[in-house]
């Protein structure tokens, strides 16, 4: 059974480019606690990196999940995958591409419990599952770069200041002079993203966590503005 949820750590904004208007604040260093560390190596364990002959299970599953994202996000219409105005495509066809994973594992060694346990294990809520007439379908939740993935169909649209408490974009020192002087813009995304929560670990999505400088957006300027705002959907096994 499938149980549908409202994502409230991350909106989206569809415009092309926003304007500093609605900006209500920003804040430099907004916390001292947060850790500024990456994991390298794109979802490998480090002896792999280094030449090992194969990756570990956990390494498998984290570059199943790497490789999904760019496909469902960007890569679906080259990879001639049939993709929903949603954002859905089907779990089999995805398993007949012919490409591998970072972990140099085949797309089609995969199985459908594997995509299952990729989407359970990922910390930041970017896949939703859907069974549909005896198929599984997966979708990513945001960051389409696909075209014929539509707002209407992706999200939900958000009418009013009140549905959203916080509004807030993470970004980089080196970035705040272009912000200032040009607004955020999508880049080849279809939308802007925020998060509704502060970066204090209760954010799941929408934020990166070594993020220097945060611009909170006056969520009832914007809507008056005419600017359309949406909330992530979620649908989870």
């Amino acid at each position: 059974m499938l149980e549908e949820t409202l994502a409230q750590d991350l909106l989206c904004l569809d415009m092309e480019n926003v304007g500093a208007k609605p900006f209500s604040s920003v804040r430099s260093k907004p916390f001292s606690s947060l850790s500024a560390s990456r994991s390298g190596g794109r979802g490998l364990s480090r002896d792999f990196r280094k030449g090992g002959t194969s990756p570990s299970n956990s390494d498998r599953i984290a570059a199943l999940g790497r490789l999904l994202t760019r496909i469902l996000r960007h890569m679906a219409v080259e990879l001639n995958l049939k993709i929903r105005s949603d954002g859905y495509v089907c779990i089999r066809d995805l398993l007949q591409l012919d490409i591998t994973t970072y972990a140099k594992v085949p797309l089609k060694s995969h199985t459908i419990e594997e995509i299952k346990e990729a989407v359970r294990r990922d910390n930041k809520s970017r896949f939703s599952l859907l069974e549909e007439g005896g198929e599984l379908l997966i979708r990513a939740n945001q960051g389409h770069s696909i075209t014929t993935v539509t707002s209407e169909n992706l999200l939900r649209p958000i009418l009013s200041a009140d549905e959203v408490q916080i509004c807030v974009h993470g970004t980089y020192r080196k970035n705040l002079k272009s912000i200032l002087q040009s607004g955020l813009k999508r880049m080849n995304r279809l939308h802007v993203h925020f998060a509704s929560g502060m970066p204090d670990g209760e954010v799941i999505s929408g934020m990166r966590r070594d993020i220097d400088i945060l611009i909170f957006l006056d969520v009832g300027r914007a809507l008056n503005d005419g600017m359309k705002l949406y909330f992530q959907i979620i649908k989870l096994s």
